[in-house]
């Protein structure tokens, strides 16, 4: 698990043991099933977000999660869901289409 700014973590399987190695530190972080990116978010804690996301109906079908700690996870975040809706014409995604 990378421990430097700014660089994302390998994709790792989405349970608890993984989990429990992510870093109590700001960051961004992306969820996805099947290829298909369900959730992108960011937080002071992400590992704390990670764990609350696992009881999430939609995001609890994410297999996969990756991060980056990094504290301009404000604007990465915004940064990353802007670039998926232009990739998607202009959909957010799957488990982000209600919020």
């Amino acid at each position: 698990m990378p421990n430097n700014e700014n660089a994302w973590s390998d994709w790792l399987d989405f349970n608890k043991e993984t989990i429990s190695k992510i870093p109590q530190s700001a960051g961004v972080y992306m969820m996805h099933a099947s290829m298909k990116i369900l959730f992108i978010g960011g937080s002071e804690n992400i590992k704390t977000s990670i764990q609350d996301k696992e009881k999430d109906p939609c995001i609890s079908r994410a297999t996969r999660v990756r991060y980056m700690q990094t504290g301009s996870y404000e604007q990465i975040t915004n940064d990353l869901i802007k670039d998926y809706k232009d990739r998607h014409e202009g959909k957010r995604p799957q488990c982000m289409e209600t919020c």
